[in-house]
């Protein structure tokens, strides 16, 4: 299930301006490592948590604690504020993977979400937030990134090669040839001696 939802209005009555980029595993299934993905558009956790609470509390039930790894948020709130209740935050530095969001529920359970960091590529970030989303990967967090940076590599790698192609490049047809260097490797009776 992937579900891009707009948040609802705040006190203020205004609304968002932009959804909240969440993907989720189908429901009934037993995801192996990753309950989803969520795609924040920062790094700034009291003002990202709020709206993905929001969507999450109808479909998880109430949110009423979050987990992070503070490698991946320069301030970790104590506390955030969501819809009519607190949501406490907490961290861990080595017990937890730093690409990956805890939340828990009193009476529901436990989920843990992939966070794609936000300046990722929207490709790669689309294929992050499939994977983490498919019940039968058993991947981490971490290894999920590392697997899109590798396919960003390659994509940009293939896209150099095409624009290197397009302008004149190796299948122009000329013949370029490399340019021949001389070495000359000295024997050990041809070196100076230290003195």
């Amino acid at each position: 299930m992937t579900a891009t939802v707009s948040p609802p209005t705040t006190s203020e009555d205004r609304r968002p301006t932009s959804p909240v980029r969440l993907s989720l595993a189908p429901a009934g299934s037993a995801p192996l490592l990753l309950d989803g993905a969520w795609w924040p558009r920062s790094r700034d956790l009291a003002a990202e948590l709020p709206a993905l609470a929001a969507v999450l509390d109808p479909l998880w039930g109430r949110v009423t604690r979050v987990t992070v790894n503070p490698a991946q948020w320069a301030v970790v709130p104590r506390k955030v504020p969501v819809a009519g209740h607190v949501v406490k935050v907490g961290w861990f530095r080595f017990e937890q993977d730093e690409h990956e969001l805890l939340l828990l529920s009193y009476h529901v359970g436990r989920w843990n979400l992939l966070v794609v960091p936000p300046q990722m590529p929207p490709a790669a970030a689309a294929w992050l937030m499939v994977a983490a989303s498919d019940p039968r990967r058993a991947a981490t967090a971490s290894s999920l990134l590392s697997d899109a940076e590798r396919l960003t590599t390659a994509e940009t790698d293939r896209t150099r090669e095409a624009v290197w192609e397009s302008e004149g490049g190796h299948g122009a047809g000329a013949s370029v040839t490399a340019p021949r260097l001389r070495v000359a490797v000295a024997s050990p009776e041809d070196r100076p001696e230290r003195v």
